[in-house]
């Protein structure tokens, strides 16, 4: 078992173990929810993740549409504001922020994404291939 929690502590989970993919994403929306040149994105199936304390503190945020579904959703602390797991829907996998697990994941970011958003002051220096929009949503499209 791994466990992450948000800054505070008061939201508290644990995951078996990381499924993958392990995204970069450079897209603005995530530039912003972050405040940071990208966010980490650990996929993690639904049945492997386990909220321990703190439900009644995770608040979401759904951006509006800008382009076909899904939306943009973020989930958060409400008393810290730190990114939190978003409660598990109806899918599969379960996106968590790599930077709220307190251990190796053992698992290393696959690619990067959005990378025709990424902001001009953070250079990509690693090999990880870099997809556009329109290439990961492409790949997705395929994988499903």
């Amino acid at each position: 078992m791994m466990r992450g929690s948000c800054l505070c502590g008061g939201v508290q989970f644990e995951i078996e173990g990381a499924a993958g993919p392990f995204e970069l994403c450079h897209c603005p929306r995530c530039r912003k929810a972050s405040g940071s040149a990208f966010v980490a994105g650990l996929t993690v199936r639904v049945g492997d993740f386990r909220l321990l304390s703190g439900a009644e503190l995770i608040r979401a945020y759904e951006a509006p549409l800008r382009e076909p579904p899904p939306p943009y959703r973020v989930t958060l602390c409400s008393r810290c504001g730190s990114p939190a797991p978003g409660p598990p829907g109806d899918a599969d996998w379960l996106e968590i922020p790599a930077g709220l697990l307190d251990a190796d994941p053992r698992l290393r970011p696959d690619k990067h994404i959005f990378v025709e958003c990424k902001s001009s002051w953070f250079p990509i220096s690693d090999s990880l291939p870099q997809l556009t929009g329109r290439e990961i949503a492409e790949l997705r499209r395929n994988s499903r």
